[in-house]
């Protein structure tokens, strides 16, 4: 099972990242734990909640009782100064697991910040072909948007059919690489911004 990681070497925004599948180590987990490294690299702090993290029972808005797994989740959303969404594109859509994760962001609906109002929100897909992968990432946008939150200018979608990774699980695409390294620069700049104005 992976672990909920935080670093905290500085005093930069966070960035907390969700997804993956509930396999661990997925090609969706390990293109997100890229982008959270970058972000550390330049300099920004990071939360993972890869895929069994996120293993959460259905979300019922009646429901009020939380696991603790969920209320921890719905408290570094809180606290996020930007959010990354990682999906696999299970037949074209989001996945039901990364979905569910984030239908319990209703649970900010009454806060000062409204869901993830002004937040910056990165977007990565990985799917075996374009177009799964493409419109999932369409989906995690919109998605984004209901929430209230500001999508970066670019989504990473990855064509798993492509030789993306090495035998030993590491990212060798330098295209994939350069995004997700732009990806985290966004999200960065964009999360200094947001946070000057609130």
């Amino acid at each position: 099972m992976a672990a909920t990681t935080e670093h905290t070497t500085t005093d930069g925004p966070l960035i907390v990242g969700l997804g993956g599948t509930l396999r661990a180590n997925s090609s969706t987990e390990r293109a997100l734990r890229y982008c959270l490294a970058e972000v550390e690299r330049q300099g920004g702090r990071s939360r993972l909640y890869a895929g069994p993290d996120l293993d959460l029972p259905m979300y019922a808005p009646h429901e009020l009782e939380r696991t603790p797994k969920a209320a921890e989740l719905v408290d570094a959303l809180r606290g996020a100064d930007a959010v990354v969404v990682a999906s696999p594109g299970y037949h074209g859509a989001v996945s039901g697991l990364v979905k569910n994760a984030l239908d319990y962001i209703e649970d900010l609906r009454e806060d000062p910040r409204v869901y993830l109002d002004d937040t910056p929100w990165g977007c990565i897909t990985c799917a075996y072909g374009w177009q799964a992968a493409v419109g999932t990432l369409g989906q995690l946008r919109v998605i984004g948007h209901a929430l209230r939150a500001w999508p970066t200018p670019l989504g990473v979608a990855i064509n798993s059919a492509d030789p993306v990774w090495n035998s030993h699980g590491e990212l060798v695409d330098e295209s994939v690489q350069n995004q997700l390294r732009m990806l985290a620069s966004q999200l960065l700049t964009f999360a200094r911004t947001s946070g000057a104005r609130r």
